[in-house]
């Protein structure tokens, strides 16, 4: 397949002066990828500029290059066309090479509970007939299947050939992560939104984000920028920067759709804990309404009730939607419930990786401990290091058993990752081995215990170095529980 380079810049720039058009047969920002026709980007990065790697791609055949507005002058043999954001350029080129999409496109985005409400909203389009997906951090999900991804957001080009193949396979609706890395580095636009949803902000990411105030700005593209004028901004009102979310969402034009105890469309009036599950009385416009969600924890409740907003507020049945919460199933590694021990202490798995994330999983589980709560945590490398001691701090203070091991120490020396964790956590157990620590962790369990293995979740890896080896804590915990040793 090819298409005009002319068609592709549509109103976003123009062919430079006496350049002829040309076929563009395919899209990279890897020169290492770019074959005779290709278009390249040549995108400036955070340790990297693309520019540098202009004369490789022509040589390999580029028909053109998109570069920022400093670069250097292409040579003869194709087009160079300069951006003041050669980033948001190449998305809006990505999605115009790749065409179709599903009809409606929901994004959510938040410091934590993006995963799981993407997979609920996908879960209640699905139970009310439509083809449905999800893209996220657990992958793409939709009716033919899994397909793991490296990143929440994905690049451009991979994000709207996935788009393009789903719309392929007639899928009609999708739910999609909207990561601050995503969001800042131009990932979504081309994405054709129909309503977005906001769950909360904490600290994380400020590795990537200079300030909190710069994350919150990335987080605020999707509803100042991406979505169009009079789409629905559906907001947790229960958190404390709702407010501000709410003002610019407004300011932008959009519908606003608030949820949750503070919500003013969809409130929730009460919640008992009723076994692993709870009891909401919901009210709207249209009355109370009664429901069982078959899930633990607060922070559940207000990723379902962000989940439905999004689904009535693009056009769903209201009554159908709130019944497909009493069968809404947890994202992988959400909370799961992965085995009881063998004194019949239950074992979760969660990717809590954030000091709030943490917080809410382990008072989650509180209610239901008759003797004592274990946890399992560590903290990543080359990743803000500030939010090590908070962590430490919140198992200090809410566990009874820490155990410090390693999570995904990258290239950092995972005795130091843990040093930090345990200055703020003296009475924690340091086992630097992850699969020793969850094995030495099961074995401990007595009757009335329950044991939360935190920080990685679905993850099916563990990054040491720049290694990726084979990991996951489903398979550790099962192992553990078996009597087996774990090696990955």
């Amino acid at each position: 397949m090819s298409v005009l380079l002319s068609r592709l810049l549509a109103d976003d720039a123009a062919l430079p002066k006496d350049a002829k058009d040309a076929a563009i047969s395919g899209l990279t920002a890897d020169s290492r990828q770019v074959k005779p026709g290709y278009l390249f980007a040549a995108l400036p990065g955070s340790r990297v500029d693309g520019a540098q790697f202009i004369p490789q791609a022509v040589e390999a055949g580029a028909a053109a290059v998109i570069a920022g507005a400093s670069a250097a002058a292409a040579p003869a043999s194709s087009i160079l066309i300069k951006s003041a954001n050669p980033h948001q350029l190449f998305a809006r080129i990505a999605s115009r090479f790749a065409g179709s999409q599903p009809d409606i496109v929901v994004a959510v985005t938040g410091t934590n509970g993006k995963t799981s409400v993407a997979a609920f909203v996908r879960q209640m389009w699905q139970s009310m007939g439509f083809r449905a997906a999800s893209i996220g951090t657990i992958g793409i999900v939709g009716p033919e299947g899994e397909e793991y991804l490296a990143h929440t957001t994905p690049d451009p080009v991979k994000l709207h050939h996935a788009l393009a193949g789903l719309a392929q396979d007639h899928v009609t609706h999708l739910a999609m992560e909207a990561s601050s890395h995503g969001l800042a580095q131009f990932r979504l636009d081309g994405v054709r939104l129909a309503a977005a949803g906001f769950t909360n902000l904490t600290r994380d990411h400020l590795d990537y984000h200079p300030t909190f105030e710069d994350y919150f700005a990335a987080k605020m593209r999707l509803f100042s920028e991406l979505l169009p004028q009079g789409a629905p901004a559906v907001i947790n009102a229960d958190v404390e920067i709702a407010k501000d979310v709410v003002a610019r969402s407004k300011a932008h034009g959009l519908d606003i759709f608030t949820v949750g105890e503070k919500g003013g469309d969809l409130k929730l009036v009460s919640c008992v804990r009723d076994g692993f599950g709870q009891r909401l009385v919901l009210a709207t416009k249209n009355g109370q309404h009664e429901i069982y969600l078959p899930l633990v924890g607060d922070f559940q409740v207000s990723n379902a009730l962000v989940a439905a907003g999004l689904v009535i507020a693009t056009g769903g049945e209201e009554a159908l939607v709130l019944h497909a919460l009493e069968s809404l199933k947890g994202a992988k590694g959400r909370l799961d419930l992965v085995a009881n021990s063998a004194r019949g202490a239950p074992i979760f798995v969660d990717f809590a990786h954030t000091p709030d994330a943490l917080e809410k999983a382990i008072l989650a589980l509180r209610p239901y401990v008759k003797r004592k709560l274990a946890v399992v945590f560590g903290c990543g490398g080359d990743r803000d290091k500030g939010k090590r001691p908070l962590m430490g701090a919140v198992v200090a203070r809410l566990a009874d058993i820490p155990y410090v091991t390693d999570d995904n120490p990258r290239t950092e020396d995972p005795a130091v990752i843990r040093a930090a964790v345990m200055a703020a956590c003296p009475g924690g157990i340091e086992i630097g081995d992850r699969a020793l620590a969850i094995r030495t962790a099961v074995e401990a369990l007595q009757e009335g215990d329950i044991l939360l293995v935190a920080g990685k979740g679905h993850e099916p890896g563990q990054t040491i170095g720049t290694k990726v080896l084979p990991f996951s804590d489903h398979e550790a915990v099962e192992a553990a529980v078996a009597g087996r040793d774990y090696h990955g």
